[in-house]
């Protein structure tokens, strides 16, 4: 059973760092200066768990773009078993549960290969490829009456 939950305490701080240290860090070779940011702290971070073991963890932040969900990362033993699509609803049932109406814009970078995940959620891609840390991303928003705007 798949559980996402908002972070609230330091120790599960410290699982989701260390999964985005495995994943991104580790696996994709993305240096931990560019992983670790200044807005750790302004951003809202979610703990995914498979039964009781931390698997994956994303956060979202408000930017003067609208909304960026971002840091989206699922250990490697998890893909493919429903963790990432449990992490993208919450993260957005969150964001929905804490915004006016309408909701400001929803974006997001998705790397190249994540695409399909979040285009099953209505995200779409705007724009050209970009490099991001050394890889591949497409720029994605949740359309809607304010979503798009750019």
């Amino acid at each position: 059973m798949i559980n996402v939950l908002p972070i609230s305490t330091p120790s599960d701080l410290d699982s989701a760092f260390a999964i985005r240290r495995q994943v991104f860090v580790e696996e994709q070779h993305v240096s931990a200066e560019e992983e670790y940011d200044e807005f750790e702290d302004s951003s809202t971070h979610f703990l995914a768990r498979a039964d009781s073991t931390p698997c994956g963890t994303a956060r979202w932040r408000r930017t003067s773009n609208g909304i960026k969900l971002e840091r989206f990362a699922v250990l490697a033993a998890f893909r493919g078993q429903g963790v990432g699509k449990a992490l993208v609803k919450t993260v957005l049932a969150d964001v929905s549960s804490q915004q006016p109406k309408p909701i400001e814009r929803i974006y997001l970078h998705a790397q190249v290969t994540a695409m399909p995940l979040y285009a099953g959620f209505g995200f779409m891609s705007v724009g050209p490829m970009f490099e991001e840390a050394g890889i591949q991303h497409c720029k994605m928003v949740l359309p809607g009456s304010a979503y798009a705007k750019e």
